[in-house]
């Protein structure tokens, strides 16, 4: 039997690469599980009832583009937040942002670019779509380190010419997972500025965006219309699951320019998966309510102070500007991950899962990635274990 070897450089997921690490170990206390950003505050308490009225949408094939009611919600809010001017021909709304990030690259990346195999650069540490895409199209993927020197932001200009020639496609994500940093007008301006003089896209994942201290973080999409780069440049996901507590609701939205929204909705009408409308009905009260979105975003502050109390003395903490994930130096990602099953039962992510060799290192193998989803008092109870137990 003969399988493409398109994904075979893929290397074992996250999930299933840190059950075997881990679950060969009997935990060392009563479980805490700090690993994975599932969001565990309460979500909206209109939910219930609209799906309740909604229920006979389920019989129906789901709109392909998304329902007129959320298209202009949306648009709504991209306006509110950002000032950001679209129509409902710029928006498609997604099963899941994640379905997006991936299929956009198969819509709009092109094979070749200058005659040669084209690159698609991402962040490292990254979220995993961005090089399952890259794979899927057999573009090259460039894992561009995003340190404490680069600011925690991927420095896409320093990279040499010939690799900016070939460069197709560039994934960036602010507020940054896993390290919380967030991209600023400048670097928004200065990555623009790049994409246009080597012509390639950009792909702005910005699905932790409602989730900061004070100052809500600039968008990509904000910032090109600010400065009037072709809308065919930028194209911006949003999802509900962080901002609404609502991962399992599979709801999301990109946003970019006419022609590239117009090939992304011509794939999803032979292969995609749209949300289905009750589903919908819930996404468009959850984009016109701030209110819940607020609540949930003081929860997380409390939860900053929090951490900067009980590790704000470690040396080379960071506490994040944005989301809701602490990078934590330690010696070794996964020693420090085994230490604190085997003796505590807290469970965390060594970062080195989230990113891939870049000139024969691993920028994340100092790191562990604890996420801040669970209710404060056991966010407390967590760090302070880890704190005794790493950094004791």
């Amino acid at each position: 039997m003969v399988y493409p070897e398109r994904f075979s450089t893929l290397p074992e997921a996250t999930w299933p690469r840190l059950r075997g690490l881990l679950d060969v170990h009997a935990p060392g206390g009563d479980v805490i599980n700090m690993t994975i950003g599932e969001p565990q505050h309460a979500f909206p308490d209109f939910v219930r009832t609209i799906l309740a009225d909604q229920a006979e949408g389920f019989r129906k094939y789901p709109n392909n583009n998304g329902i007129p009611e959320l298209l202009e919600a949306i648009q709504r809010w991209l306006k509110a937040r950002y000032s950001a001017e679209v129509d409902e021909g710029q928006i498609l709304t997604l099963n899941g942002t994640r379905e997006g990030l991936f299929n956009a690259a198969i819509a709009l990346a092109p094979e070749t670019k200058n005659g040669q195999q084209p690159v698609v650069l991402s962040p490292n540490p990254f979220y995993p779509a961005y090089s399952a895409a890259a794979a899927a199209i057999g573009a090259e993927p460039l894992f561009v380190p995003a340190t404490a020197e680069t600011g925690h932001l991927p420095d896409f200009r320093a990279l040499p010419e010939d690799v900016l020639n070939r460069t197709t496609l560039a994934y960036i994500c602010s507020p940054a997972n896993p390290q919380g940093a967030v991209a600023d007008k400048a670097y928004w301006t200065k990555l623009i500025a790049l994409a246009e003089k080597y012509d390639f896209k950009i792909f702005a994942d910005e699905c932790y965006s409602e989730i900061y201290r004070d100052t809500p973080p600039p968008g990509a999409l904000e910032v090109a219309q600010e400065i009037g780069c072709d809308p065919e440049r930028v194209m911006v996901f949003h999802s509900l699951s962080k901002r609404s507590n609502l991962a399992g609701l599979r709801s999301g939205f990109c946003a970019g320019g006419p022609e590239s929204i117009r090939r992304l909705r011509q794939l999803r009408a032979y292969a995609g998966s749209p949300l289905p409308e009750p589903l919908q009905h819930v996404a468009v009260a959850a984009w016109q309510d701030e209110t819940h979105v607020v609540e949930n975003r003081a929860l997380y502050q409390q939860k900053y102070i929090v951490a900067d109390q009980i590790l704000g003395d470690i040396p080379g903490y960071m506490s994040p500007e944005a989301g809701f994930f602490l990078w934590l130096p330690v010696d070794n990602g996964e020693a420090a991950a085994v230490k604190l099953w085997q003796e505590t039962g807290v469970r965390t992510l060594p970062g080195a899962y989230l990113a891939r060799d870049y000139q024969g290192q691993n920028p994340a193998d100092g790191f562990l990635r604890v996420a801040l989803v669970a209710p404060t008092q056991d966010v407390q109870r967590g760090l302070t274990i880890i704190r005794d137990c790493i950094y004791g």
